[in-house]
C-alpha cells in the first residue's frame, strides 16, 4: 500500500470502523481486499461472544482493541453480529466498480451482506 506498517493499521482500522457505520463504502480494490479478513473476523469474534457460553467481555475488548470506537464496537454486537447467526461466514461482498477518473486505480464497493 506504500505506507509504513503503523500508518497502514491505522487506515485498514478506519476503513473496517467505516464500514460498520454506515454498511458500505467506496474503496481502491486492493484496499477492499485488505480490510475483508479483518472486518469478518471481528464479526466471527462478536458471534463467539454472543454464543451461549461465551465470554461477551472478553469478545467486546478485543473488538475494542481493534476499533478503539466503544461506540462502533457496541453496534457490532447490538446490530451487526446478532444478524449473521444463521451465517458461517461471508459476511462481507465486494463490488468491482472500473477505473477512478483520476489515476485509473480499480475501484471497488465493499459492503455487509445483508441476511436473507
Amino acid at each position: 500500500m506504500g505506507r509504513d506498517a503503523g500508518h497502514r493499521k491505522a487506515l485498514f482500522r478506519n476503513l473496517v470502523r467505516e464500514l460498520y457505520l454506515h454498511g458500505r463504502i467506496t474503496t481502491t480494490e486492493a484496499k477492499a481486499r485488505a480490510i475483508r479478513a479483518d472486518a469478518e473476523k471481528l464479526i466471527s469474534k462478536a458471534k463467539r461472544g454472543l454464543a451461549e457460553g461465551g465470554n461477551r467481555v472478553h469478545a467486546q475488548r478485543l473488538v475494542n482493541a481493534y476499533l478503539n470506537d466503544k461506540a462502533v464496537s457496541k453496534k457490532v454486537f447490538d446490530e451487526i453480529a446478532p444478524r449473521y447467526t444463521e451465517r458461517s461466514g461471508g459476511y462481507t461482498r465486494i463490488i468491482k466498480l472500473g477505473k477512478r477518473l483520476g489515476d485509473a486505480a480499480d475501484m471497488a464497493i465493499i459492503e455487509l451482506v445483508q441476511s436473507e
